[in-house]
This record gives C-alpha cells, sequence and structure tokens, in this order.
C-alpha cells in the first residue's frame, strides 16, 4: 500500500534533503542526465525563438521542472499513456516524440505533428502514446480518466500518467474526475507538478489544503508527496506508484514539488516573486546540477558530460533548421481533421 508523508514546505520553496540514488546505476543517471538536459536546451531554444518572432500564440517553458517527467517516463512502459496540460514540450520529448517534429509544430510548419496547427499547447502523437497537450485547465484529468477507463475496458495492464498543476487542482472537473476514477478502480495516476504559482498566485493564497497530494483523501485514492527537484527521487515513488496502480487497478496521486524558472508564460513577468528566489532555487536545487554533481562523484569525467550537452546542442540546431525549412501548412489544412468520418 502506497502510504502518505507531508514534508513541510520553508515560505514558497520546498526544501527536501537529498538522499541517494536510489539504486540506480550510472548508466541510467547518465541516461536521466541526458533527457533533462534535452529538455532544458529544447526549452531555452524555444524560448529565443518566441522572442525572435518565429513562434506564436502561447509558449509555456518547462525550463526547472525537467525531473519530474524524465523520473515518471522512465518507469511505465511503452503501451502506456501520458496525457498533459499546455506546459508540454518537456513531457512530449521524454515520451519519444522527435525534437524536430516537436520544433516544426512550434514554428506552425506542416511537418510539425499537428500538421502545424496546433501550436505549443497542442500536440498528439498516437505512436508514442501521448495524448496531448491541452490548453483547458484541468482537461488532462477527465481525459486522462477516459484513457484509463479504455484500458480497463480492454482488460490491458496499461496505466495512464495524468499530469496538471497546483492551479488546476481546484478545477472541479478534476474533483469529478477523481471520484469516478476510485469509483470505477480505474489505472490512472494523478500527477500534480506544483511548481508554487499556478499562473502566478501562491499556492497558500489559492488552496486551503496547501498539500495537494491529499486531494484524493474523500475519494479514497491515496497520495504521495515528492521532491520533484530531484530525478532520483521521482523514479523511486514513480515506481511505487506505477506498480500500485498496475496491480491494484486503483488510481493514486503524486504531488510533484517543484518550480519553474521562466515565468507562467512567455508574456509573463512574473513579478509576484523575487529574483533573489529564482536565483536560490536554481542555486540549491537545480535538478540538472544536482545530477550533475552525483554524477561526478561516482567518477564520470567532467568531459564526458560537457561531450553530451555538446552533442544536445547539436541536434536541437538541427531541429531549428529543420523547423526553418519547413513550408507553412497549405490553406486547404484549415477543414481537414476537424470531423471524424464514420
Amino acid at each position: 500500500m502506497i502510504k502518505n508523508h507531508s514534508p513541510q514546505s520553508h515560505g514558497k520553496i520546498v526544501h527536501l534533503a537529498a538522499k541517494d540514488t536510489n539504486g540506480l546505476s550510472t548508466k541510467q543517471l547518465q541516461q536521466f542526465y541526458h533527457d533533462m538536459l534535452l529538455i532544458r536546451r529544447f526549452e531555452e531554444r524555444a524560448g529565443q525563438l518566441y522572442g525572435m518572432g518565429l513562434i506564436g500564440g502561447f509558449c509555456h517553458l518547462y525550463i526547472g521542472q525537467e525531473a519530474v517527467v524524465t523520473g515518471m517516463q522512465s518507469v511505465i512502459k511503452k503501451t502506456d499513456s501520458v496525457i498533459t496540460t499546455y506546459r508540454d514540450h518537456g513531457h512530449m520529448l521524454a515520451a519519444g516524440m522527435n525534437p524536430k517534429g516537436v520544433m516544426a509544430e512550434l514554428t506552425g510548419r506542416k511537418d510539425g505533428y499537428s500538421k502545424g496547427k496546433g501550436g505549443s499547447m497542442h500536440m498528439f502523437s498516437r505512436e508514442n502514446n501521448f495524448f496531448g497537450g491541452h490548453g483547458v485547465v484541468g482537461t488532462s484529468a477527465p481525459l486522462g480518466a477516459g484513457l484509463a477507463f479504455a484500458n480497463k475496458y480492454n482488460n490491458t495492464d496499461d496505466v495512464v500518467l495524468s499530469y496538471f498543476g497546483d492551479g488546476a487542482a481546484n478545477q472541479g472537473q478534476v474533483y469529478e474526475a477523481l471520484n469516478m476514477a476510485s469509483l470505477w478502480s480505474l489505472p490512472i495516476i494523478f500527477l500534480i507538478e506544483n511548481n508554487q504559482y499556478a499562473m502566478g498566485t501562491a499556492v497558500e493564497r489559492a488552496s486551503a489544503e496547501t498539500q495537494l497530494y491529499k486531494r484524493g483523501s474523500a475519494f479514497n485514492i491515496p497520495g504521495e508527496q515528492v521532491n520533484g527537484m530531484d530525478v532520483t527521487e521521482v523514479f523511486k515513488a514513480g515506481k511505487k506508484a506505477v506498480d500500485y496502480c498496475r496491480s491494484e487497478k486503483r488510481p493514486i496521486i503524486l504531488e510533484m514539488m517543484t518550480y519553474r524558472y521562466r515565468g507562467h508564460s512567455m508574456s509573463d513577468p512574473a513579478q509576484y516573486r523575487t529574483r533573489e528566489e529564482v536565483d536560490r532555487v536554481r542555486s540549491e536545487q537545480d535538478p540538472i546540477d544536482s545530477l550533475k554533481e552525483k554524477l561526478l562523484t561516482r567518477g564520470v569525467d567532467d568531459s564526458a558530460l560537457k561531450s553530451i550537452d555538446k552533442e544536445i546542442r547539436e541536434s536541437i540546431n538541427k531541429a531549428v533548421e529543420f523547423a526553418k525549412q519547413c513550408p507553412e501548412p497549405d490553406p486547404s489544412e484549415l477543414t481537414t481533421d476537424i470531423f471524424v468520418d464514420m
């Protein structure tokens, strides 16, 4: 059975004591390092392209939260499903989607995952069982429950990872989804990425109960609060939750305590927090830097880690060039992918 625990936050920033690497091999840690760095470098470049006007519409960056999706993706199997919100680029890359296709979609090109019509918030990959990217706050919870119902109906042992944020945790449709998931014993993990501020309001100003993993208690759904800035802790908690969900055919909640370094979106100046606060989190809890220190302690040469970074930067550059060279969708695409042929 999953046990509850609730490390208390100090102010707005959660600082949990660092633990060991939970039995992970150096090779696994290096893979985590690669995957998190890929997300970070991709998002940094996406921010640059947005500033240059090459990406339109909304754009929500995942910088700072990389450990959550990296750790969770490592504990599921290929036939499991993932659904998330609009801070989704990192989830796409972690799910195995090609950076070229993601970048092409961000820039509105026809070779993007949604043919250039979905943009930042609406990309899908049936091949990778990635069901979006959804712009309506909280939508991933009921849609995720629907995916889990399909798994149960088809008598599979697949589970669903349904991500949403601390702001979405206050949405009514989330509670309806929790109730139905428990009533129908659906194999779904509700992942609350608590980055402290939702769209710009601190958790304690918006939530009467700030320990969001408890939100399932009224529906007999167990929960756990996890240090989402440490990929090894995410791995440990994620593996336990997936095993429970898969074997018991029951829902569970994981509240990932994390932090975004950028504003809610590219248009958010983030004046609701101080620069000193952001710098403190980056210097003390950065998921990539802390994992790098663990790797160096294990004897991995710094030059090997620099080589990983160089390789990733080159792949991102190729993705950008690919996107720039792709044509925009033909105007006829405006009327496609709207209705389903029955």
